[in-house]
């Protein structure tokens, strides 16, 4: 497997907290590859290193064969890079931030106005070339975006939260192009994310928990490897249904936040029983097959997000 980018035995501090736990993963050419993770589960940080705007404090990160430590020049003139936060001069028209771009990475004359022309057509953007950035919609800054990214033919795309302020029109079209480039020219992507249903469209997945690696496949196996499906039930007093429950019938419970979670092959055929049991217990009932969010219980013991989950960004 030709390898776009390696991650090995990655550790990194903010001052006395822990943002990467020994971390080690690989990206083959041409995979969409998603970095999924609640806030504070590490996965900005990691985009960081990735894209060469952090040191590496212990480990090695390679990308495209290049030590990012020992040539970061050269992998940054190889990857495209869109931040989550814009990076475009909303003052400028849409051609003038693509060929402010193309001057950063040296391109000029007619190549430059070749590249520009093509990104605006591959974009849609051909008509708004001479409009001000400040008068389009999220959507369509987005594509600026992608077109400053991929104005020198980069081998690797990095985008970090690609779908922010995105609505659902948007967010398809986005992907639509990502799927495009990676078929028709090659181009390997990683992003990061926060939404389970934008990683479920990745070749492969990345779960990141508080600095820690804690599952990687494609969505399809991750899904298949938390087994059947589940019943999370809301009551007043999870640790005595859980027990009560795990006395009567056969089946996995456990208390997750505050839930009582039953995993079992046939969870469908306790909805009922468990109902006429503990119907003074239950406040509510949801039976369901296993997604993302699942593997993220599965693996972590917490629910991918919670109201009072740590917000700090890393």
């Amino acid at each position: 497997m030709t390898l776009a980018a390696s991650v090995s035995n990655v550790s990194h501090h903010y001052g006395d907290r822990q943002a990467l736990c020994d971390l080690s993963l690989e990206v083959a050419c041409g995979e969409i590859f998603a970095l999924l993770g609640p806030n504070g589960g590490g996965k900005t940080t990691l985009f960081r290193l990735l894209s060469t705007l952090s040191p590496v404090q212990q480990g090695t990160v390679n990308i495209l064969g290049h030590d990012v430590a020992r040539d970061a020049n050269l992998v940054r003139s190889q990857m495209g890079v869109v931040f989550q936060a814009p990076s475009v001069d909303k003052k400028l028209t849409v051609a003038e931030n693509i060929r402010c771009q193309g001057q950063l990475y040296g391109l000029s004359g007619r190549v430059l106005q070749t590249r520009q022309d093509e990104m605006l057509n591959q974009l849609g953007l051909t008509d708004r070339a001479g409009e001000l950035v400040e008068t389009l919609s999220g959507g369509l800054r987005r594509r600026v975006e992608l077109a400053k990214g991929m104005l020198h033919c980069p081998r690797l795309l990095l985008m970090d939260e690609p779908s922010t302020g995105l609505d659902p029109g948007a967010r398809s079209d986005l992907w639509d192009y990502l799927e495009r480039i990676r078929t028709d020219h090659g181009v390997t992507v990683i992003l990061t994310t926060h939404l389970l249903e934008e990683a479920q469209r990745a070749d492969r997945i990345a779960i990141l928990h508080q600095g820690n690696l804690v599952a990687l496949d494609t969505p399809d196996a991750l899904r298949a490897s938390v087994g059947g499906d589940w019943i999370t039930i809301r009551t007043t007093d999870p640790e005595s249904l859980s027990a009560q429950i795990a006395a009567q019938f056969e089946a996995t419970v456990r208390v997750i936040d505050d839930e009582v979670r039953i995993e079992a092959s046939d969870a469908q055929s306790l909805v009922v029983p468990l109902m006429e049991a503990f119907r003074d217990e239950i406040d509510a009932l949801t039976l369901g097959k296993p997604s993302l969010e699942d593997v993220f219980i599965d693996r972590t013991g917490h629910h991918f997000w919670r109201p009072d989950a740590d917000e700090v960004i890393a």
